[in-house]
């Protein structure tokens, strides 16, 4: 590859358009296959109108490209907000009345997003200790999958209504025993279809969407079961979204805020949650798009915090989900080869005409299926090998990432993140870590013509993580950097994770980074990215 080729990025703008056109419609139309199951099938086990899914997506793709900080992340509902969009419906009231108040929790917390990004506060996300996140990604799968499998073998949602994720764990060999056959039949060929693809090798094939392979046969085997017919199940067997014209029969404002005053600790909480977890998950999918584009270009995180805060104020007044930067459809896209934000434009553009002009086919669709391909998603966020690759780092991050998982499945997702963050805290004050540095850094900049050396003292942690990144990031570009921990009492993993990741995007920029004196200290494992702590001499 020539030196020309390698420095070639794709223009912006309508430039970007005429450049990009077939590649971008390509991956634009293929995501458009992956998301329009998926976005029913999160607002169905939301609590929203299923339609309003889309809707979402279709804000997302072609209102919020335009305004986004990335280029090539999704925008859309995700299954990550299941947990609070589905608690926030029900402790609003359940059902209509219920969608309609949390609609305005969600347009208070798109305000706060917006401000997030207005005060530059993108760089909180390194606030999050990893086995936290992690942790809380983990237990929004289960949750997701403790419902999704009653679904999946025909069991009438109504049975499920109420239902916290425990009890639904005790119910499942109940719903196992009285599986309705024929949906059953459907749902579980179509989560086998998901597990298959995702052992598929073959390059062609792995191009084709899952989702895509599972509605070619879902449909056909509902037709021919005849799902439709079946008076047991005809009411809840087969997808129901109705015309856009129905959805916004009473005027395009959906949103109802009086429950500011009738339910204010509620709105709160959920407000919190939405803007705090929601943000989060947008910003560490933007991080992980950014480690794929093939082009090496880096995320105006704050930027795409005002998009997508934008979009889920737009989407919370018309009646939709809230959006996030979606991972699965975001690496998606970028396997298909898009290369600037017109893919997810035109992603949005195919949702809108789907919605316009094929209803009847989106209503085709088995339950079933979609709850199939959820639980896979779940099986995805809350998947075994996070628990070995954890353990590998370091048992400590093991009993942060298991205590929010109980926490979070047992209570909310604001008191698990929170307990895990405590306990993280916690270990690195028994580690060694200084209570009066939890939130402070010791470190010196000292420069020397084209040389800088950082200096960290003390504790280098999560929490006071961004003291650090503040000195590294003012640092000019192709520079000579020493880093040197040599005096630090503990470098926990968290701060190792986000300074490997700033070394690299420094030295992708031109400059040269060295890391000194961890030879100083001892590894909580034999990960190279576990805390370290400072031997006694």
């Amino acid at each position: 590859m020539s030196t020309k080729q390698k420095r070639f990025i794709p223009a912006d703008g309508l430039a970007g358009l005429k450049q990009n056109f077939t590649k971008d419609a390509l991956s634009g139309f293929l995501v458009f296959l992956l998301a329009m199951p998926l976005s029913l099938g999160i607002a169905k086990a939301s609590g929203f109108p299923m339609i309003f899914g889309l809707v979402t997506a279709i804000v997302g793709g072609v209102v919020v490209s335009f305004i986004m900080g990335s280029r090539l992340s999704i925008k859309g509902p995700a299954a990550g907000l299941i947990v609070i969009a589905s608690g926030s419906v029900i402790a609003m009231g359940d059902g209509e009345i219920g969608w309609h108040l949390a609609l305005g929790v969600v347009v208070v917390a798109s305000l706060l997003q917006i401000l997030f990004g207005v005060f530059k506060l993108g760089k909180l996300a390194d606030f999050f200790p990893s086995a936290a996140i992690h942790g809380m990604l983990a237990a929004i799968g289960i949750i997701i999958m403790t419902k999704q499998l009653h679904l999946v073998l025909g069991i009438n949602p109504s049975e499920l209504k109420g239902k916290e994720p425990l009890e639904l764990l005790g119910m499942l060999p109940s719903s196992i025993m009285h599986e309705n056959a024929h949906l059953a039949e459907i749902g579980l060929a179509c989560l086998l279809i998901m597990i298959l693809m995702s052992f598929v090798k073959h390059e062609k094939i792995k191009k084709i969407p899952a989702p895509l392979i599972v509605l070619a046969v879902a449909i056909p085997l509902g037709f021919a079961l005849h799902i439709k017919t079946d008076g047991e199940i005809a009411g809840f067997a087969l997808v129901k979204i109705g015309s856009i014209s129905e959805a916004f029969k009473n005027g395009l404002i959906n949103v109802d805020f009086s429950g500011i005053t009738t339910h204010t600790g509620i709105f709160i909480q959920y407000v919190i949650l939405y803007s705090l977890i929601g943000s989060l998950e947008s910003l560490l999918t933007a991080k992980a798009v950014d480690g794929m584009d093939p082009f090496k270009r880096k995320t105006d995180y704050d930027k795409d915090l005002i998009g997508v805060g934008i979009g889920n104020t737009i989407c919370g007044i018309l009646g939709g989900l809230p959006m996030i930067s979606e991972v699965a459809r975001s690496s998606a896209n970028i396997g298909y080869g898009a290369r600037t934000r017109w893919a997810n434009f035109f992603h949005g553009l195919f949702l809108l005409i789907a919605v316009l002009v094929g209803v009847q086919f989106i209503e085709m669709i088995p339950n079933v299926a979609l709850a199939a391909m959820l639980i896979f998603v779940g099986f995805r966020l809350a998947h075994p090998k996070q628990i070995l690759h954890t353990l590998y780092i370091g048992r400590e991050q093991l009993i942060v990432f298991l205590v929010t998982i109980l926490i979070t499945i047992s209570t909310d997702l604001l008191m698990g993140v929170g307990s895990g963050i405590l306990l993280e805290l916690i270990i690195n004050l028994v580690n060694g870590a200084s209570l009066k540095n939890t939130f402070k850094t010791n470190i010196t900049l000292v420069e020397e013509g084209e040389n800088y050396t950082l200096n960290v003292k003390d504790d280098l942690v999560f929490s006071n993580l961004l003291g650090f990144k503040k000195k590294f990031q003012a640092i000019p570009q192709g520079k000579y950097i020493t880093i040197n921990v040599s005096e630090a009492n503990i470098v926990d993993h968290s701060s190792i994770v986000t300074m490997n990741g700033l070394v690299e995007e420094y030295k992708d920029g031109g400059g040269k980074v060295l890391v000194l004196g961890f030879e100083n200290h001892r590894q909580l494992s034999k990960d190279p990215t576990s805390t370290r702590i400072l031997k006694l001499s």
